[in-house]
């Protein structure tokens, strides 16, 4: 008989993809249940139209959630820093899921966390400013530091830290731009280290292959990527995919933190702790344990097949 799954977030990118994930998967081993707070949306109703159990629940409301988690095996639980910028909240978000996974007696959690900065690099090092009091990467610190609230409440939790999202060159401005001499180039202070990405579909894949894996991976710690490309290797296979010419140039961290645009010193930040820790960011995310969890695991050139033409190239 399947086995439910609740998706924290699955109106979004990581979520989506492990409900697609699920109701995709030949052998039909889980359920998705899709929690939103929205469940009249648009695109809630096009989960239910897929086959998804769709419920009401919301990150601020503790009763929701534990409700919401109520008679599932597993649990996928996320927070979506970008929707308020807070570090404080995004912990008290973790908290409450953790919470009620405890409560509803839940068999197996993944929380899709990410590393805590500070454990490398002190907030008293003067290489990056300090954020929102004591981060110096808040929506990497916060998740790290929440880790904890899982390993208290008892629930068997697999830590799944995840990888720059590929689609993040079609949604959130990180695609090639045109500079002043009409030429499209990726701008990333990230010198010539290599950054770890993966498609939002193939994470939700890897985290349906930790729930299929059962008790390998509870209680352990799962890094996942699709590649490790440096900044002039991902333009230059942008540069094949597109049909048309895409540079890479290679901005000082200062100067990243300085783009008009929001969270633009957060997301510096994140890429100079990106480049300054290369070897261990890149060498926790092996790329063998990610294609054992999901065989279908996609290069960027495979996904830029799939993809690049939706990638604006704008000014």
């Amino acid at each position: 008989m399947s086995r439910v799954i609740a998706v924290v977030g699955a109106t979004g990118a990581q979520g989506g993809g492990l409900v697609q994930a699920i109701l995709n998967d030949p052998a039909r081993e889980f359920v998705p249940r899709a929690l939103t707070r929205k469940p009249d949306s648009e695109a809630a109703r096009r989960l239910a139209d897929a086959g998804a159990e769709v419920v009401r629940a919301d990150m601020d409301d503790q009763a929701s959630l534990t409700q919401a988690f109520q008679g599932c095996h597993g649990a996928f639980c996320l927070t979506n820093f970008w929707e308020h910028f807070s570090a404080e909240k995004e912990k008290e978000q973790a908290q409450r899921l953790a919470t009620a996974a405890a409560e509803a007696g839940i068999g197996h959690a993944i929380w899709s966390t990410l590393e805590d900065t500070r454990e490398r690099l002190p907030v008293s090092d003067d290489r990056m400013p300090v954020l929102q009091g004591k981060y110096n990467v808040p929506h990497f610190d916060a998740k790290g530091e929440a880790d904890q609230y899982f390993r208290d409440s008892g629930v068997p939790t697999t830590f799944l830290l995840t990888s720059f999202y590929w689609e993040n060159f079609i949604y959130f401005g990180s695609g090639p731009q045109k500079g002043p001499d009409g030429k499209l180039a990726l701008v990333l202070p990230m010198g010539d280290a290599r950054l770890p990405g993966i498609g939002v579909a193939d994470i939700g894949k890897c985290a349906l292959g930790v729930f299929k894996a059962g008790a390998e991976y509870r209680g352990k710690t799962v890094a996942i990527a699709g590649g490790h490309y440096s900044g002039q290797e991902m333009a230059d296979l942008m540069t094949a995919a597109l049909g048309q010419p895409v540079g890479y140039t290679a901005v000082p961290a200062d100067v990243y933190r300085s783009f008009p645009f929001d969270g633009a010193d957060e997301m510096g930040n994140m890429y100079q702790y990106k480049r300054d820790f290369n070897e261990s960011f890149c060498g926790i995310r092996d790329l063998a344990t990610a294609r054992k969890i999901n065989p279908e695991l996609q290069s960027l050139a495979a996904w830029l097949d799939a993809n690049g033409s939706r990638i604006p190239l704008g000014d």
